[in-house]
């Protein structure tokens, strides 16, 4: 069968795409690995319209709720490996199948950049995670470190606030950047303690993970602490479309249109190489992404 629409990843870029996709009535496809995508890590949000306050993970399921109204082909927990175009038609294998499609939007988000230091592999998923929304309970009462400055390390802080004993947060750069508001709950906690201008070069324990060392202006210190949550950034998944052209950090670049320089492949979310990396903006690039690919088959027709 030739789809006229495959989507890779159930996101929030994805979803909508599906939405969009379903109610055009198009023939359509979706592949992930799994549904919610970023936003089902995500802690406490406030600033998604529509919504005062609503967590990641129920964010997420509200939007999966609205994904599985609709009747299409979705295939779980598969990965893609390689995206290819042969005439007019888009081949997409996975590690489950082959798949061809008309139109494609890769809407397959990003996943957590690693910290490339000593005893990282040994002890992941033995105290050292990328997810505090998925794993934070497991560390009740103890003392954690966060690794990063951005605004995912303040948001892993603010859900370890309402768990952990004590917060380390080992900030590389001079000081913590992201939202104001949450700057201002981090900062002003009393369990909170920052290292900035400070690195991680070693995990340590034994079959689980019992400190870390860290490189500091002053020197060599070493912290006693339980968990480890890494919030480095993030690196897109991209990697099996190398025929799209990607700028230097691997984001797929796209136009307006959500176009990539093949034609009738699209992109949309935090895949892409458009600014400011956020839900509600991920969002609207599906629905965008979708109309564009309608439209695409459209004029084809």
């Amino acid at each position: 069968m030739i789809y006229d629409l495959i989507i890779i990843g159930a996101g929030p870029a994805g979803i909508t795409a599906s939405v969009y996709a379903a109610r055009k009535k198009m023939n359509f496809l979706v592949i992930s690995k799994d549904i919610g995508g970023q936003a089902a890590w995500s802690g406490d949000i406030e600033n998604y319209t529509g919504y005062q306050f609503v967590t990641g993970p129920e964010l997420a399921a509200k939007f999966e709720q609205h994904l599985r109204k609709y009747d299409f082909v979705l295939k779980e927990q598969e990965e893609v490996r390689e995206v290819k175009k042969e005439t007019d038609v888009i081949i997409v294998k996975s590690n489950k199948g082959t798949y061809q499609a008309k139109t494609l939007i890769i809407a397959s988000g990003k996943r957590s950049r690693e910290l490339n230091v000593k005893g990282e592999k040994e002890f992941k998923n033995k105290g050292l995670t990328y997810c505090a929304t998925c794993d934070g309970p497991l560390f009740s009462g103890k003392d954690v470190a966060i690794i990063g400055g951005g605004n995912s390390s303040l948001d892993a802080a603010l859900q370890l606030i309402k768990i952990a004993k004590r917060i380390y947060i080992i900030n590389i750069s001079s000081g913590l950047a992201g939202d104001a508001v949450m700057l201002d709950k981090v900062l002003g906690n009393e369990k909170v303690k920052v290292f900035n201008n400070s690195s991680v070069t070693e995990i340590l324990g034994d079959k689980f993970l019992s400190s870390i060392k860290i490189k500091t202006q002053e020197g060599q210190e070493e912290l006693l602490v339980s968990g480890v949550f890494v919030e480095i950034g993030l690196n897109p998944n991209s990697e099996f479309a190398p025929s799209l052209e990607r700028n230097e950090l691997g984001e797929i670049k796209v136009n307006f249109h959500n176009e990539t320089n093949i034609e009738g492949i699209f992109a949309a979310g935090d895949v892409t190489n458009v600014p400011e990396k956020q839900i509600i903006i991920a969002a609207g690039e599906g629905s965008k992404a979708a109309l564009s690919a309608f439209g695409f088959l459209a004029r084809k027709r």
